[in-house]
């Protein structure tokens, strides 16, 4: 049975795995709080005293900065969720297993997408 294939990544490549996604984590939290000041902080440039044209375009600029700034917050949440699920695989051991094909995703997806729970070949099939 010496050409048995994988079925699950050992401990340390689970570590690995897991210093990794706690460093992404910590940066995808940083990233977050740093969106949601944009959001909630946006309308802190007065424009008092300047001209009405100014400043209505300078309101228009605030409301798209604070619509993108609310988009990446979003998206920065959503990847903190993955990240977390991550973990909780790593604790269960089934981290790094395709949810469809049941094989190991490579290890070079996985350093890339830390959060994959498909292969590239699961992932096309479901395009």
């Amino acid at each position: 049975m010496s050409t048995t294939e994988k079925t699950r990544y050992s401990d340390e490549e689970l570590q690995e795995f897991k210093e990794l996604i706690l460093e992404k984590l910590a940066k995808a939290k940083q990233d977050f709080e740093m969106y949601k000041n944009e959001v909630t902080h946006a309308n802190s440039n007065d424009t008092q005293g300047t001209s009405p044209t100014f400043h209505s375009l300078e309101d228009g600029v605030a409301v798209l900065s604070k619509e993108e700034a609310s988009r990446q917050a979003e998206r920065a949440q959503k990847f903190i969720a993955n990240l977390q699920a991550a973990l909780v695989r790593i604790e269960n051991k089934t981290y790094g297993i395709c949810r469809e094909t049941g094989k190991l995703i490579p290890k070079e997806r996985l350093m890339a997408v830390p959060h994959a729970t498909l292969s590239i070949e699961a992932k096309q099939k479901n395009k």
